[in-house]
């Protein structure tokens, strides 16, 4: 249950609240991955593309489009970056996403947050695959060939944005461990097929580079990123709108902007 007021919470109560919500988000985690949206739930397909080796796209969703990625090669990830389309001054918060969910690992049921504590978009649908909001895609430093960081900025230009609009984004279909002594690594590439499906939440601008994550050892696209994109607004029971109090508070920052 939420305190009624926060201000009045003496400093041994908010270890506590922290500890609490620590330990839930723990519980989670080790319970079995909740179920992914069978495929046949996405109605009123209205896109299908296909990104080839090194390129990317910029898209416009609205408010409860769905936008499932495919990776039918198992090529080692995808550079991800969205807006607020109504506000573009409200965007993508990698910190926040995994912060306020006490997780790095983004799977069906999360969502991601922008850096006003609103929810962008839920993740409804995820094949396992693995992704990664903290180190991110590869740029000029890892490769002399068409590299994520850039792509990112050109489809931010395609819609009238420039390089400061672009910050920390999402690296799909990239599997991040960490060794004895906390230094990250590649966990290797995700299986072909691999599938990612994120709802809409608000109006968005999307930016998709089909390049690899910084610390895979191949730093070419081995082959295409498939999308889909379709309409489905979510329903009374629907698992990322209720799968954490963070999602809850954060759905609450985000509906009463919008009437329907």
């Amino acid at each position: 249950m939420r305190p009624e007021n926060l201000d009045t919470l003496t400093p041994e109560q908010y270890r506590a609240r922290y500890e609490a919500l620590q330990a839930k988000a723990r519980a989670r985690a080790a319970a079995p991955a909740p179920a992914a949206s069978a495929p046949a739930s996405l109605a009123g397909l209205y896109r299908s593309d296909s990104i080839p080796a090194g390129w990317y796209l910029a898209i416009r969703l609205k408010r409860f489009d769905v936008i499932r990625i495919h990776n039918p090669e198992g090529t080692p990830g995808a550079a991800l970056f969205i807006w607020n389309a109504d506000d573009t001054a409200e965007r993508y918060n990698a910190g926040d996403t995994v912060k306020l969910q006490w997780t790095t690992v983004l799977g069906t049921g999360r969502v991601l947050f922008s850096d006003m504590g609103r929810v962008l978009a839920s993740i409804t649908a995820d094949s396992g695959a693995g992704h990664d909001s903290i180190i991110g895609p590869n740029g000029p430093a890892q490769t002399a060939g068409r590299n994520g960081r850039d792509n990112l900025r050109l489809a931010a230009g395609k819609f009238g944005l420039t390089r400061r609009d672009v910050a920390a984004g999402i690296s799909l279909f990239s599997k991040i461990g960490t060794d004895d002594e906390g230094r990250f690594h590649y966990a290797g590439p995700p299986p072909q097929g691999a599938m990612v499906e994120l709802r809409a939440e608000q109006n968005l601008l999307l930016a998709l580079s089909n390049t690899p994550h910084a610390l895979s050892p191949q730093q070419a696209a081995g082959g295409p990123i498939d999308i889909e994109i379709g309409h489905a607004a979510p329903g009374p029971d629907d698992l990322c709108r209720h799968f954490t109090e963070e999602a809850v508070r954060g759905f609450e920052n985000t509906d009463p902007g919008f009437t329907s």
